[in-house]
């Protein structure tokens, strides 16, 4: 996909001073104020305190911040994807945030998850951040491991495989707003219980949805984590088609999405190794493994957790689209609800067809598949669009080794794995295809059980016969 630069035109600017509470922002600036848009939680906030409070840290998150922010309120056009961002932001030690260390890798993973182009400059804060108060947290021992953790079906199953096959003290970073609090009987807390701020949009409103920033928010997280607690390693808990996926087959018009893509986590780990001064390094346990081989080996190594995986939530659509009667499902049609659906198909297990919006796959015409009383449930909008495009975007992985069109693609893809890696490019080749090969048999095993007639089988035979299915498919 050609961007505005490859094609000479400007990208469109948005200019955004981050600035301290009740001070002015340049003229013509957007302003962005800590404290009234980027809203610090002091119960999250603490759960990062585990001994000395750390300036650094706080600037870590004012910096995600405020990216998310930039991110939100300012769309992408329609005509190229690329935005351009002009970023200043208030930091106790702009030198060493200016330094090159520091600098030259945090503009290369943002510029290489966004397609944005970024200059960000850093000022001198006025007056120090507030410290807040140290919690009497659990502290990690040398053993820890950080994962991100979400409620999703791979972080709980890879926590659990972890803590079981090398004894770890697996120490969740939730990268949710939901906050633990504690239990009854005074015990410690337990710490990095939720995302420590909030983000108020404001008279700017967020007007882009796309959100690649999530990836680097989510990246600061983990790997503050693994500093607080002398941890080394963050362990990424994605399948093969959870951090591949996305680089190799993009939906539609948009960029690459590179958000659990070693590449970008390599470029994340140089910054905050350059940063805090410790190293920090990201691994992927389950990068050569199908989201249904993770499911299987951790039902049956971890027969303990019994059923635990079906009360994990893949859907990352929010309460007011998916509820049904009052209570909120998952989707059950977008990318990650159609992948986990077809993971559990794969592993030999079976789910409550009411865990989801679209209890049945199986009927001919796409509405049908809709609770009864759900509203949205008409062949168009928002929802119409995920559904096609989730649907596309496994079947187009499944047949990717046989199109010509893609050769390019995977050449780059194991050039890029195997210098991340650090193993030989024959090597990554032949596990990138075992990879490909195991997600296209489970992905026709899973249209095969949906049936001839199922809206989704009829929606695979169109792409095949190039036919679009944007049209009616009922």
């Amino acid at each position: 996909m050609e961007n505005a630069t490859a094609l000479n035109t400007p990208l469109p600017t948005h200019r955004v001073h981050v600035v301290e509470q009740g001070a002015s922002a340049r003229p013509h600036w957007v302003r962005c104020e800590i404290g009234e848009n980027l809203k610090f939680d002091m119960g999250g906030l603490q759960s990062y305190c585990l001994a000395n409070w750390d300036a650094r840290v706080y600037d870590a998150f004012v910096v995600a911040a405020a990216v998310q922010f930039c991110d939100h309120t300012k769309r992408r056009p329609s005509a190229e994807w690329g935005r351009n961002f002009v970023l200043r932001i208030p930091v106790h030690d702009p030198g060493h945030w200016k330094s090159a260390d520091v600098s030259i890798p945090l503009h290369d993973a943002l510029r290489l998850l966004t397609c944005d182009q970024w200059q960000i400059t850093f000022e001198t804060r006025k007056t120090a951040a507030s410290v807040p108060r140290s919690g009497n947290f659990n502290v990690p021992d040398d053993t820890s491991v950080i994962i991100p953790f979400s409620d999703g079906l791979d972080s709980h199953a890879v926590a659990g495989l972890m803590k079981l096959e090398h004894a770890y003290n697996v120490i969740r970073v939730r990268l949710g707003q939901k906050l633990w609090h504690g239990n009854q009987n005074g015990s410690r807390l337990p710490q990095f219980t939720s995302v420590p701020y909030r983000i108020g949009y404001g008279k700017n409103r967020a007007v882009e949805m796309s959100g690649r920033s999530r990836g680097f928010k989510f990246a600061v997280l983990s790997g503050v984590a693994a500093y607080l607690s002398g941890a080394k390693d963050v362990f990424m808990p994605e399948s093969g088609q959870g951090a591949l996926g996305p680089s190799l087959v993009p939906v539609g018009q948009e960029y690459e999405d590179y958000r659990n893509h070693p590449l970008f986590t390599d470029l994340i780990a140089t910054f905050l190794s350059a940063l805090l001064g410790h190293t920090v390094r990201f691994a992927y346990p389950r990068l050569w493994h199908t989201k249904a081989e993770t499911l299987a080996e951790f039902v049956a190594k971890c027969p303990e957790d019994g059923r635990s995986w079906d009360q994990t939530r893949s859907c990352w659509q929010g309460q007011r689209h998916v509820s049904v009667s009052g209570k909120m499902r998952q989707c059950g049609i977008c990318a990650a609800c159609m992948l986990r659906r077809m993971s559990v198909h794969a592993a030999g297990l079976s789910e409550c067809k009411q865990l989801y919006v679209w209890e049945d796959l199986t009927t001919m015409r796409y509405e049908d598949g809709a609770a009864p009383t759900f509203e949205k449930r008409k062949p168009k909008g928002a929802m119409y669009e995920y559904a096609i495009a989730g649907t596309l975007h496994l079947d187009h992985l499944a047949g990717i080794l046989h199109s010509r069109a893609n050769q390019a693609t995977l050449f780059r893809q194991v050039f890029l794995l195997s210098r991340s890696l650090g193993r030989p490019k024959g090597e990554i080749r032949a596990k990138l295809e075992r990879l490909i090969r195991k997600h296209t048999d489970e992905w026709q095993g899973f249209v095969e059980s949906l049936g001839s007639a199922s809206f989704i089988t009829q929606w695979v035979e169109r792409r095949d016969k190039h036919v679009s299915p944007g049209g009616e498919c009922r």
